[in-house]
């Protein structure tokens, strides 16, 4: 990492007149100057309202305090959403002022500014993506909010948490967030990116960079009350919420329901195999084991153009060196299978040989192939152990 990374935080705006000239004094006067390795910037996204009144002279405001910030910068279009206000910005901040990494942040008061340093210093110590959290040790929502509000934020927040199996991760609807421009933000499609309009597209915005990201963290932030007005939250947002998180959850368990399906194939294949071999004379033990290798090609064949078919793997020469870690890889397996089911054909007698393979395959083998499939074969997930060479 540089000496000196470019932060810009985008700030998206309408109608905050009486709001943006105090959090751009408190971010240039006080806390920008607390942070000492990197340079800071301010992006206002100021939203017009559409029908051509005034934006409560949130835009005049500030072009004044331009006059003193050089680092502060403002971008004006008709009102379209929150998201795309957000993607627009982190647009400009990526082409146009050059981000190393950009942050969101309200402009109403709701992440108090003190909070800006900690995320910042997350990012300085190498997280790709950070996460201002209300609810770990030191966050907290407003004691002011209703029982109803406190009730819907964290019952919310944790039906997301549920649906997208992020347990590691403790506030999925948090606005306060900052993400590594290279290797996360610039592989994000911001155009496709569901629900733009509203407040739902962070979901998706956190799944896509959390996913990139090799490491996230998440750092205290003590909410604040909408500073002179009531939450723009509504029963709309939450419905919009909730069904692009149950969308993204479905999608994220896509290549599991495709590895048991191709599982199931290779059940059949191993099933008819042990019988045929079985009809010609080999003895169980070769048998199992033949027939598990069978099932081998056939999970391969079918998991490389289908389940991991966006890292499919293509050419003679790699195809041949990837079966052949494939067989390696799948080693476990045939020694489970070899092993374990004839000792069950032993013990509960050969008529029940397709019980014991199933309880061979689904307890022993699947677990087994699913964790070599996706960390030494198609390579999908991040180990920790296996950081990549600066």
């Amino acid at each position: 990492m540089s000496a000196m990374e470019k932060v810009v935080i985008v700030m998206p705006a309408y109608k905050e007149g009486n709001n943006i000239g105090r959090m751009i004094d408190e971010l240039f006067e006080t806390e920008f100057p607390k942070i000492k390795n990197a340079e800071m910037h301010l992006l206002v996204m100021n939203d017009l309202p559409l029908d051509g009144s005034s934006d409560e002279g949130t835009g005049d405001n500030v072009r004044k305090k331009m006059e003193k910030h050089s680092k502060l910068h403002l971008q004006e279009d008709k009102k379209q959403g929150l998201g795309w206000a957000y993607i627009r910005g982190f647009k400009y901040a990526m082409k146009e002022l050059k981000a190393d990494a950009v942050m969101e942040m309200d402009a109403d008061g709701q992440h108090p500014t003190r909070f800006v340093k900690p995320m910042v210093d997350a990012y300085l110590e190498g997280a790709g993506y950070v996460i201002g959290s209300r609810y770990i040790k030191g966050g907290s929502i407003p004691e002011e909010w209703g029982i109803s509000r406190k009730f819907m934020s964290f019952f919310g927040n944790l039906f997301i948490r549920i649906v997208l199996m992020k347990p590691k991760l403790h506030d999925l609807t948090t606005g306060f967030r900052l993400m590594k421009v290279k290797g996360v933000l610039d592989k994000i499609n911001l155009d496709n990116l569901m629900e733009p309009h509203r407040f739902a597209y962070k979901v998706d915005l956190l799944y896509q960079s959390n996913k990139l990201a090799e490491k996230t963290v998440e750092v205290p932030l003590e909410f604040a009350t909408r500073a002179g007005d009531v939450s723009k939250f509504n029963p709309k947002e939450m419905i919009a919420t909730f069904k692009v998180a149950i969308i993204l959850g479905i999608k994220d368990k896509q290549r599991l329901i495709k590895f048991g399906v191709v599982g199931f194939t290779g059940f059949v294949v191993n099933f008819l195999f042990i019988r045929l071999f079985r009809s010609w004379g080999l003895i169980e033990t070769l048998s199992w084991l033949f027939a598990t290798e069978m099932a081998i090609i056939n999970n391969y064949v079918f998991n490389n153009i289908w389940t991991f078919k966006e890292k499919k793997i293509g050419g003679l020469k790699r195809t041949t060196k990837k079966f052949l870690q494939f067989n390696l890889t799948s080693a476990g397996a045939l020694v489970i299978q070899s092993i374990v089911g004839p000792l069950g054909v032993k013990l509960v007698g050969v008529k029940y040989d397709a019980l014991v393979l199933a309880f061979v395959v689904v307890v022993m083998v699947l677990p087994y192939n699913y964790f070599m499939y996706n960390a030494v074969i198609w390579k999908t997930w991040k180990l920790p152990w296996k950081k990549k060479k600066a």
